[in-house]
């Protein structure tokens, strides 16, 4: 464990991963190749219930949702010596949190983002500060009545100060790396006073949210 948190480049070893695992991650070698593979993995519709998937189980199963994909992300991320950094963006109880893989170019954040939808997604590394960063997600974050949800953000937890086998090859759920998450602390983006203030999507904006990369495949009868 302590060999890893100072660990600057993952190893096939270090991970756990088979070596095609590995490979197809190896080949990512800029954050921008990491999103393009995120989006290539289809969605989770979790529809045998609720699921947190390793890193190694997103690459088997082929399928993820948010942090799911933040943990691929992390993990090619640290084979190319960039810290394995997620953020926790937590929101109003009529919404879902979001999870995001973020990294450093020179004094600016990005971030990589597994989503369904459209908005939610990359963001070029050009924020001074993760609230920026996390600020970016605000007027597009919304609940299926339109209001805007986005209400904190937590600082870059990095992955290694987990066990791999929490986030990276766990067969089972990892929700000891999610309560992690949740448990960090967690900054306001905004107010009481300008939560009731805040206007909501209008028609147009809602009917082009409903826009998925991956369908949900219709029950079978």
């Amino acid at each position: 464990m302590a060999l890893l948190r100072n660990r600057r480049f993952a190893s096939r070893a270090d991970l756990g991963l088979t070596q095609a695992q590995f490979a197809a991650l190896d080949r990512l070698d800029t954050p921008q190749k990491v999103q393009a593979f995120v989006n290539r993995i289809p969605a989770n519709h979790e529809r045998g219930g609720e699921t947190l998937l390793s890193a190694h189980e997103v690459l088997r199963q082929r399928r993820a949702h948010c942090l799911e994909g933040a943990f691929v992300a992390a993990c090619a991320l640290w084979i190319h010596g960039r810290p394995p950094l997620v953020v926790h963006l937590d929101c109003d109880l009529s919404d879902y949190p979001h999870c995001i893989a973020v990294f450093r170019q020179g004094r600016f954040w990005g971030a990589i983002s597994k989503t369904n939808g459209a908005v939610l997604r990359h963001r070029d590394p050009v924020y001074r500060t993760l609230r920026e960063l996390a600020l970016s997600y605000f007027h597009e974050y919304c609940d299926r009545k339109g209001r805007h949800t986005l209400r904190s953000y937590s600082g870059a937890f990095d992955l290694r100060r987990l066990d791999t086998d929490q986030w990276v090859t766990s067969t089972a759920p990892c929700w000891d790396a999610h309560e992690r998450l949740v448990a960090l602390r967690h900054y306001p983006l905004v107010s009481a006073r300008q939560v009731a203030r805040l206007s909501r999507r209008d028609p147009f904006e809602s009917r082009v949210s409903k826009f998925l990369q991956y369908p949900k495949p219709k029950p079978r009868r």
